[in-house]
Parts: C-alpha cells; structure tokens; sequence
C-alpha cells in the first residue's frame, strides 16, 4: 500500500501514455494470432462464431493488459533527490529501490518506433556494477523531455579541467559511405544462414517442406552438383548481405558521437529504435580498436570504449560500448586520439615483436585443429567406407593452407609497447584487437607460463583493470620483456613479486 512519503515532494509518476503503449502492443499480438485462431476455430463453430470468439478474445486480451499496466502506472514513482535516485513500484510485492547519485555511471535512453511516435523514451539508470538487476533502474516510459532531463541531472557533475586540446562538441558524424564495411562483417554468413533455415523452417511449418525441396531439385535438375551448391550459397550469401545492410541502417543511422559539458561522451544511432548512450570521461580508462578479419581486409576498425561502469552480458548491450562504427582504418585513429584527448592516438604506436617461438606456437595449435578431423575421416574411410577418404583429402586441401595462413596472420597481430601514458596490447586474427589501456588504470597483473611457454620462453602477461573486458593481455611475449613490459608500465607493483639476475 502507499506510504506517506511516495505522495511528498519530489516524487514522479510515468508517463500516462504507457497504458495506450502496452494496448496497442498487445492489439499487434493479438492480431497475428487471431488468423491461426480463426482457421482452428473454424472448422468445428464455422467461420462467423470463429471469427466472434478471435475478437472476444482479442478485446479480453487487450483490456486486460491495459487494466494490469493502468495498475502498475498507478503503483510507480520514482524520485530525483540531491543523493539518491529511488524507485518504488509493486501492488502485492513491493519494490522499494534506491541509488546513489555519486554511484550512477550511465542514463541511456531508447525508444522503439511507437515510442517514438508518441514522444517517449525508456530510460535505463545504471551504476556499472554486475550485481543483477539491484545495480540498475527503468523507468518506462517517461516523455522525451524527462528523459534528457534526468540524464543531464545525473550525469553532469563537476569535472577538473582535463589537459589536451580537443574541446566539446561534435565529435563525428554518420557517413553513408561508411554503409560498404557492413557486408563484409560476421553478420553476412550469419544471417545467410539464417535466412536459409527460416525459408526451410516456415515451409515446415505450413507442410510445404517437401514441395520445397523438389521445386529447387527441379530447377537444378541438370547442373551439376558443384554449381548447384554454388548457386544455392550465392542466393543465401546475397540474402546475408542484404540483411547486413538493413541491420547496418537500422543501429547505425542518425549516428552522432559528440562531447558534452561536464565531461561526457554521448552517441545516439538508430533508424526505427532510437539509442543514447553516455560515457563519463572521467571513467574512460583507453580505448579498443577492434578490426574483425572481413573488415581489417576492408581497411577498416571501429572504436570500443575502455570505460568503467558499462554494461556486459546483457542480450541488450551487445554493442553498448562501441564509439564508432567500422570506418577507414585512418580516420578510427584519429577519432580515438579525439576521444582520448591526445594529439596521436597510441593504438597506432610502434609495437614490439614477439619471439619467433611463438610463431610456432600458433602453427603446432593450427595443424592439430585442423588436421585431426582429417585423420577421424581417414581413420572412419578405412574401416566403413572410402568415401570419407576423398572428404578427408578435400579437408585437407581446404583447411590446412587456411589453418597455416591464419596461423601466420596471428603471429604477425602480436605486439605490445608503452605509449605515454598508456600500455597498449594486440592480439587476434579472427578478430584482432588493439588495446590501449591508460596505466593509472591497471590494478593488477597475472603472469602466465605454461609448461611448453616455459621451454619456449616465453610467457602472457595480462593487465587486469575494472573497465571494459577487465583484462588486456600480451601473449607468448618473450620472458624478459613481458616481464619488463609489465614492470615499466605501473612502476613498484610488480617489482616484489620479480627476482633481479
């Protein structure tokens, strides 16, 4: 029940329109489920008594959605004060929430196409911690002008003067050119695949599976078997590249990455669902520069924030921290040096090479992936059929060279160094990434060496930190200068745990 204090001072509620939201949501459910209902129906009450019982149950549906969201609206307030940002909300169980204003790292704000439309946004209050549901707030929805309220209020706090000669404003811009990097990103094969499934599974669904098959048999008829595989995956390959585009203009569109007063870097994107996303500078420990292996071919990067009190392993921040979209490997730099406030950005420092053992390292791992699914065919071609000897031989053809040049492609990727006020690592080809991590950001080390590292000497050090992926490593780095690395880097915090020759 209501308490004396959650009707004082001070004390908001939603917005009304919530309600009108959460039916028309529900009208858009009940919609695409009233045709299969109906057809059901049918056949035992006919199709008028079919049709009477899908719209009772629709106006059921809906109002009864809208009366449980009316009740929630009505049990919901939520509070601004000097220390705390408190939430109480709940009919039978209630939920009383509150958080620290000096603890709140992030206020992002989204808002899906209806949202949009009515003037509403979803504001998401967090403090960065990892601690389930209790380190973040919702309201939803509030109006637009709330949100940008409340997000200016929270995180406009009083900053020292930062040193560097990058002021605030507009930091970068959508470019449309930038849409021809989309195509050769991991969405492209995912989403062919997928639309080869969905096509596939939805003529399951309706029994059509088999008409399917034998509509596309018979197109192929007379090619060969090679092409016809070809073919099939061009089509497939042409549905992924669509589907990237239209995934690119949807998360990317009305991109704009700008530096507010008080300290703050702000990026809004998104074409129907609308996105904002606020980082405190004052948390930005670095930045990542992150070239997957179709988009480092491209001449490309895009720019991930090293910052504390970002949202992981969330399904919805699966690119909260990104600053900028993949772009020319260039222009990356020099926006990351922007954002970090530097006249060079030191990803693009001069990197020291690791030992050539590492080099074999990589090679040994390569040919034992890669061969041993080729010995299980030959192993299986012996003793049941010799078939699975030519599959293995097209393995093997295939998935050695390949192995051994992303083998080499790995090697070459690693390096480390110290530039200024930052260590920066890189490692990865499938993925390769260049980290650069500020030292007063590092608030550990672990120092790896397994048996073979030992033989080979070398080691992985790896740079823990309370931002970003929380650990930042040089791997198969030579023994000394790992150790050297790491030493120089956050000077008197390893040096007790070092033995000097």
């Amino acid at each position: 029940m209501s308490t004396a204090a959650d009707s004082g001072a001070g004390w908001r509620r939603l917005h009304p329109r919530t309600v009108l939201v959460t039916a028309l949501v529900t009208a858009g459910v009940a919609a695409g489920a009233a045709v299969p209902v109906t057809v059901a129906l049918a056949g035992r009450f006919g199709y008028a008594a079919a049709v009477g019982w899908a719209l009772a149950g629709a106006v059921l549906l809906i109002g009864g959605a809208a009366a449980g969201d009316h009740v929630r609206w009505r049990r919901t307030r939520y509070r601004v004060g000097a220390e705390r940002v408190d939430l109480h909300t709940g009919l039978l169980l209630v939920k009383r929430r509150s958080l620290a204003r000096e603890r709140i790292r992030s206020v992002d704000l989204t808002a899906h196409p209806l949202l949009r439309m009515l003037g509403l946004v979803s504001v998401r209050i967090g403090t960065g911690e990892h601690t389930g549901g209790d380190s973040t707030l919702e309201l939803d929805p509030v109006s637009r002008a709330e949100g940008e309220r409340l997000r200016r209020d929270l995180l406009d706090r009083a900053v020292a003067e930062v040193s560097g000669t990058h002021g605030e404003g507009v930091l970068a811009t959508l470019d449309t050119r930038w849409i021809r990097y989309a195509p050769v990103s991991f969405a492209t094969p995912v989403l062919a695949g997928a639309a080869a499934g969905g096509v596939m599974q939805v003529s399951d669904w309706v029994g059509a599976q088999a008409e399917v098959i034998h509509w596309i048999a018979g197109r192929f008829r007379d090619t060969p078997l090679v092409w016809t595989i070809a073919v099939l995956a061009v089509a497939a390959l042409a549905a992924g590249v669509a589907g990237a585009l239209g995934l690119w203009i949807e998360m990317w569109w009305n991109y704009r990455l700008e530096r507010e007063p008080g300290g703050t870097l702000r990026v809004r994107r998104g074409l129907f669902t609308s996105r904002s996303l606020s980082v405190e500078e004052r948390r930005l420990r670095g930045v990542d520069l992150v070239e997957p292996l179709g988009v480092r071919l491209a001449g490309a990067a895009r720019v991930d924030a090293i910052a504390t009190g970002l949202a992981k392993g969330e399904e919805r921040a699966a690119d909260h921290n990104t600053l900028l979209p993949a772009v020319p490997r260039a222009l990356a730099g020099t926006i990351a040096a922007v954002v970090l406030r530097e006249t060079a950005a030191p990803t693009g420092a001069l990197l020291t090479a690791h030992p050539r053992a590492a080099r074999g390292r990589r090679l040994r791992r390569a040919l034992a992936v890669t061969l041993v699914p080729v010995l299980v065919q030959v192993l299986l071609g012996v003793l049941l059929t010799p078939v699975l000897l030519w599959t293995a031989l097209g393995c093997a053809v295939v998935s050695v060279p390949v192995g051994v040049l992303l083998a080499l492609d790995a090697y070459r990727s690693l390096g480390h160094t110290l530039s200024g006020g930052y260590l920066v690592t890189r490692s990865g080809t499938v993925r390769r990434s260049t980290a650069a991590l500020r030292r007063a950001g590092v608030i550990g080390w672990t120092v790896k060496q397994s048996f073979f590292q030992r033989r080979a000497g070398l080691l992985s050090v790896t740079a823990t930190t309370a931002a970003g992926g929380g650990a930042y490593t040089a791997h198969d780095a030579d023994a000394s200068e790992g150790l050297a690395f790491a030493s120089e880097a956050v000077p008197g915090l390893l040096e007790p745990f070092l033995e000097r020759g």
